[in-house]
């Protein structure tokens, strides 16, 4: 019992870095995407066109989905393993509502978007909706910026405690799995050209059923 109340912090404190890293990876792919749509959109040289669109829908399909995907997993897994909760604090809501309108919105909007640059691009065309694209990438950037600072703000009150002022937190092998999910998921996804989140959906879903017993109020 001890060592699990030792080892669980450090799994957690690994799970908070990992979040934050990727958090950070995600907005700083965000930036360069914009470069280069920009780049892209604005140059007159067809051969560096296509380089561009072509350098930004690979940094989208090899780098910034699976970035996305542990930023959002690793995020959820901690609101879901802890006292935190996904629905105690406005701030939490709000970067979990946040990071599922960036997801779905990169899948089924950017990606299509810029595929069809690429293609446009390589027959001499201009790049199509180029600067509705960089307009949604800049966005994105910045929300992705305003959720660092509500990380580092945590407006209202700090989440580390219980309402009873005891800390509560999951075993060790929840943050584990924590580190593990989002890593094969990458790999996978970097292998077979498709970021699919499988292993981290099937981990979440795990957490989720057991949390109730696993952060009941502790006894008094």
């Amino acid at each position: 019992m001890t060592s699990a109340k030792k080892t669980s912090p450090r799994w957690r404190q690994a799970v908070v870095w990992l979040h934050v890293l990727s958090s950070v990876a995600w907005m700083g792919e965000a930036l360069a995407l914009l470069t280069l749509l920009v780049l892209g959109v604005t140059t007159d040289d067809p051969r560096l066109r296509v380089s561009a669109t072509s350098m930004a829908h690979v940094l989208d399909r090899t780098l910034l989905a699976p970035m996305a995907n542990a930023a959002a997993f690793t995020g959820v897994l901690l609101a879901a393993a802890t006292a935190w909760g996904l629905f105690r604090h406005w701030w939490v809501l709000t970067k979990f509502v946040l990071t599922l309108v960036q997801l779905y919105a990169g899948i089924f909007l950017l990606s299509g978007a810029l595929s069809d640059a690429v293609d446009a691009a390589k027959a001499g065309a201009p790049v199509p909706v180029g600067w509705p694209m960089i307009a949604g990438t800049a966005l994105m950037a910045s929300v992705l910026a305003f959720q660092a600072w509500l990380s580092v703000a945590k407006p209202g009150k700090r989440t580390s405690r219980s309402p009873a002022g005891k800390p509560r937190t999951a075993p060790p092998w929840v943050f584990a799995a924590g580190i593990a999910a989002p890593a094969a998921d990458t790999t996978a996804g970097l292998l077979l050209g498709y970021p699919l989140p499988a292993l981290s959906l099937l981990v979440l879903a795990a957490v989720l059923t057991t949390r109730p017993a696993r952060l009941r109020p502790a006894p008094t």
